[in-house]
């Protein structure tokens, strides 16, 4: 039988282009694909001895089991590479790959989705932002391994300063735009599954060197809030990932940077490349944990630039991910930060609002771009004042508020508390009391 020459036919069956289709085919064998699904036979597009009519059979129905694979594929002609969780390949995706999905279902994906959001050259290199794939809200990523459910207690302190883990960085890539005052960094380190840990979790950096306060010992310890559920961005369980801005010293008086006195372990982090080695300690920290003892409760989660690292944590446990636990409560996130170039993860929270309209709240407070009700810069604690009736009335039916970020925000955000409560008839003093009693507060600032 001579070779079938109908790709535009099948184009037409299926509704997908010719060319895509027997990309599909060809990734058939991939790892990845050959483990999340079973190919009850392998095809080939241009394979002679199908007649028309079994080959356009064939095809369709390859087209209706497998059409969740098809939204790997831009359907514009250019194709990705099917998406692997193996982070080991994590840079050569990134760089080389373009990734764009249908709306369709999640897909599981590699450990960061990253797409270009400017023209313009950081100081270290091209500026992205966080991506997020299209998904249908009833579908979730699966995860693994499910033994990390089973716990009673979380991780504390599995590896000590004085035994630190030593993990590999995977990626570091930068969060913010040109604008934004500052550079942040979002920064995936591969563990192995050797220090698992919660969300609300904090890890332990020790940069490489002496410390210069006492030498011939290492750098002290620094923490970071860990900026992903204990799955990980690959969901495999064997990644973490940590939100840093970059410490830089400027001269008050020349205005030119003092690199002796920027911060060690933030630059130290965001220079770091693929495959560098990474001294960790920990994990730490119980004040954060989400409590998921009621699955319809509401979380009040205020955080201020990097502090909104355990939220992006909380929040793709909740949105994003298939867990044991399944969250139909309300999570309200006010961000505060400097401009629209200085949002973190933003495309992410959006598709979560977007998605689940009834169960996410997403306030942004942008102090160089909004004004405030009496005309002054707009911070997080003014965007908690224009809604106190609604979070106080939370607060009484027991919602947990937390707090994170820099040291600095509290004052301003309790001064507003503060007058909230008086304007209502209440003592602060007394209700903040009873909202500790009751582990509703939960406060975690540098």
């Amino acid at each position: 039988m001579k070779k079938s020459h109908h790709p535009p036919l099948v184009a037409q069956v299926t509704g997908v282009p010719f060319d895509s289709l027997e990309r599909v085919v060809n990734h058939s064998k991939d790892s990845t694909i050959s483990n999340r699904f079973s190919f009850s036979s392998s095809i080939s597009l241009t394979n002679k001895g199908f007649s028309l009519r079994s080959w356009l059979l064939h095809i369709w129905a390859l087209h209706i089991r497998y059409r969740f694979h098809f939204s790997m594929f831009d359907y514009s002609g250019s194709v990705t590479s099917p998406i692997n969780s193996d982070s080991s390949l994590h840079k050569s995706f990134l760089k080389s790959e373009k990734i764009r999905f249908c709306d369709k279902a999640w897909a599981r994906f590699s450990p960061l989705e990253l797409k270009s959001k400017t023209t313009s050259s950081s100081r270290y290199g091209s500026i992205t932002s966080m991506s997020v794939p299209q998904a249908v809200k009833e579908t979730k990523v699966l995860v693994s391994p499910l033994d990390l459910e089973d716990a009673k207690d979380p991780p504390l302190n599995l590896h000590k300063p004085k035994e630190p883990y030593t993990a590999t960085i995977v990626s570091v890539e930068r969060l913010v735009g040109p604008k934004a005052p500052g550079e942040t960094c979002h920064i995936v380190i591969n563990h192995g599954g050797n220090v698992p840990y919660w969300e609300g979790q904090s890890y332990g950096v020790i940069p490489p060197g002496e410390n210069p306060k006492k030498p011939g010992t290492p750098h002290n310890v620094r923490l970071y809030s860990i900026a992903s559920t204990r799955y990980g961005d690959s969901f495999d369980g064997k990644t973490a990932s940590l939100c840093v801005r970059r410490a830089v010293y400027y001269d008050p008086v020349t205005g030119k940077e003092d690199s002796s006195k920027n911060g060690v372990c933030s630059n130290f982090l965001c220079d770091s490349k693929p495959g560098d080695k990474v001294k960790i300690t920990g994990p730490s920290g119980k004040i954060m944990l989400l409590p998921e003892d009621d699955p319809s409760a509401t979380h009040i989660m205020i955080a201020t630039g990097t502090g909104v690292a355990p939220y992006r944590g909380y929040l793709r446990r909740m949105f994003m991910e298939s867990v044991p636990k399944k969250f139909n409560g309300l999570a309200w996130l006010f961000l505060g930060v400097a401009n629209s170039d200085s949002l973190l993860y933003d495309e992410e929270f959006s598709k979560y609002l977007a998605d689940h309209p009834d169960n996410f709240r997403y306030d942004r407070a942008l102090s160089r771009e909004q004004n405030n009700k009496k005309g002054g810069k707009m911070y997080v604690q003014d965007k908690i004042e224009e809604y106190s009736d609604e979070i106080f009335r939370m607060l009484d039916n027991g919602a947990h508020i937390y707090f994170c970020g820099l040291k600095g925000m509290m004052p301003g955000i309790q001064e507003t508390l503060k007058r909230v409560a008086e304007e209502r008839g209440e003592r602060w003093d007394a209700k903040l009391s009873q909202l500790k009693k009751n582990k509703q507060w939960h406060v975690e600032v540098y």
